[in-house]
């Protein structure tokens, strides 16, 4: 019974943002998804990819930039044309998902879909995909499943998930109903949440049947809805490039939580797996920081393939993407990126900040370096 579930299953890779918050590095062209950042020798979306293939085989779905489309390739290049769904401008995590739901869903009504983002760093694998297995033998009960990850710092840049009681699914025994999402606390509701043991991180990974997560669109969001629709009908066919070129620049831009999860949790129709296994969502420079280990005897973490760094005295990361000479001595914490059109310095604590820096490079006309 399980095994016929999972064959139902098909993956959804949604990789679009460009990762503000690491730039220089991630940019427009080379968003931080097509980058290793973890000196695994995988970049981020074919790390994604091979995580979900052991559940899902070659049935897996990217959703990405048009601009993208030869870098993904490249990366994954036994993906197929009829599961690469480009996007001709970013739209938000609603349509990019609604619109993989719509055409699975006109190819096979039964299917059950997983959406995983290109750009979060998971492991060890086993974990998982245990967690994804019970996932979708809980969304076939006809539930909207999300993979809540058991926090392991008061984090005030994730919003969290209230887990309510077991649902006594068979195949699925840590399935659990959702009492209700939260935005991003202040840092004292988030240690109380922590301590509490009943909120978890909202990682964004929705596993749920075609068919519900369209339902709950269409009931509100109706608009979004009549236009993936029309897209999604055409998918397929000779028209497609000519209807999605003219519907696509029309959608109204809303991320999934808003325009599907929360209303639907509200309905008593969202359930949640607990993940125990390790995520990050390399939000920063000091998410690096976290991911890269130091070499033996330093403090100083050096991520790029060539780099020449000298220390004395140093700690923190430092990105090189040049043949450029490096000396850091007597400093700590520092954040160094360099590239060959950009320089960033900050320091881990201000990480976060670096999002600011680019809208201020954009207002300013700069855009060729971003």
């Amino acid at each position: 019974m399980t095994t016929d579930i999972l064959e139902r299953f098909y993956g959804v890779i949604p990789a679009g943002g460009v990762g503000t918050r690491l730039w220089p590095l991630s940019r427009a062209a080379a968003p931080k998804f097509l980058h290793d950042l973890t000196g695994s020798g995988s970049t981020l979306i074919r790390a994604t990819y091979d995580r979900l293939s052991p559940l899902a085989g070659e049935r897996i779905m990217v959703v990405t930039g048009t601009a993208h489309r030869a870098a993904v390739c490249e990366q994954l290049p036994e993906i197929s044309d009829a599961n690469l769904v480009l996007e001709s401008e970013p739209k938000d995590s609603a349509a990019a998902i609604g619109l993989a739901a719509a055409i699975l869903h006109r190819r096979d009504p039964e299917t059950i879909m997983g959406s995983f983002a290109a750009d979060q760093v998971v492991g060890p694998l086993e974990v998982f995909l245990e967690a994804v297995r019970e996932a979708v033998v809980t969304a076939a009960t006809g539930k909207i499943v999300t993979i809540g990850i058991r926090p392991t710092l008061p984090s005030t840049g994730f919003g969290y998930i209230r887990q309510g009681g077991r649902l006594g699914i068979e195949g699925a025994p840590s399935a659990t109903d959702v009492a209700e999402f939260v935005e991003k606390p202040s840092e004292e509701v988030a240690r109380r949440y922590v301590a509490s043991g009943d909120y978890l991180w909202n990682a964004g990974m929705f596993v749920a049947p075609t068919s519900l997560m369209l339902q709950h669109l269409e009931a509100n969001e109706p608009a979004l809805y009549a236009g993936l629709c029309e897209i999604a009908d055409a998918w397929d066919g000779p028209e497609r490039d000519q209807v999605a070129a003219r519907v696509w620049p029309t959608l109204p831009k809303i991320a999934i939580d808003y325009a599907v999860a929360e209303p639907a949790a509200a309905a008593g129709d969202v359930a949640m797996v607990p993940g125990t296994f390790t995520w990050d969502d390399v939000g920063d420079f000091a998410a690096l920081g976290r991911l890269n280990p130091a070499a033996e005897n330093s403090k100083l973490k050096v991520i790029g393939e060539g780099a020449r760094v000298y220390s004395d005295n140093a700690s923190g990361v430092v990105v090189s993407d040049s043949k450029r000479v490096i000396a850091l001595i007597g400093i700590d914490d520092v954040v160094v990126v360099d590239t060959p059109d950009a320089l960033l310095v900050t320091t881990q604590e201000h990480a976060q900040q670096v999002k600011q820096a680019v809208e201020a490079l954009k207002a300013s006309g700069a855009v060729d370096v971003l």
